[in-house]
């Protein structure tokens, strides 16, 4: 098996502390390396401490887009004591063979190869944000890299949330997010 930091290229079990509860989740470094071990990088240097989930799509808040989602997103970008990494390389789905169901996390980009510590969660099946898919135009889709075990109940609090144009008004707290050994 290959390693990742010192991780066997297995399912790593992660948590995701929030102010409104724990997401548990696995990453699949084996079907996505890059993208996974880009993840534990931010993990274990503890960028994601003090981090937040600051954006939410959902069917009723993007009239103007013709191909609708429902995704709740966070990272580092409202944290400016947190540098990001430089972006990685794009895998996608058709790559990974993850595609975006109910749970999935990915990685939110501009263009392929521009992903660096934002990631968002699937609220149902997203096959638009797969490779070939038509949210972007670019048709390569979003990583893929995990998948929420327990806590979607947490994700839909996240998602109901009062938000001005998908921007929640009040963004919910990442505490950490941790490797469960």
């Amino acid at each position: 098996m290959t390693s990742f930091f010192g991780l066997k290229a297995q399912v790593i079990n992660i948590e995701i502390k929030t102010e409104l509860g724990s997401i548990m989740a696995e990453l699949n470094p084996d079907k996505a390396p890059i993208t996974v071990a880009n993840f534990i990088k931010y993990i274990e240097n503890h960028k994601f401490d003090s981090a937040s989930f600051y954006r939410t799509v959902r069917m009723d808040n993007q009239p103007n887009n013709e191909v609708k989602i429902e995704v709740i997103q966070g990272g580092i970008s409202y944290n400016r004591s947190v540098t990001s990494y430089p972006p990685i390389e794009h895998e996608t789905t058709e790559k990974t063979g993850i595609l975006h169901k109910d749970g999935v996390l990915s990685m939110a980009r501009v263009g392929p190869g521009t992903a660096t510590a934002e990631f968002f969660i699937c609220i149902g099946d997203q096959p638009s944000l797969d490779f070939g898919g038509k949210r972007n135009p670019d048709g390569q889709g979003f990583a893929t890299f995990g998948k929420v075990t327990k806590g979607m109940d947490i994700v839909k609090k996240i998602q109901q949330r009062e938000d001005k144009n998908q921007y929640l008004v009040e963004k919910v707290k990442i505490y950490s997010i941790s490797i469960l050994k």
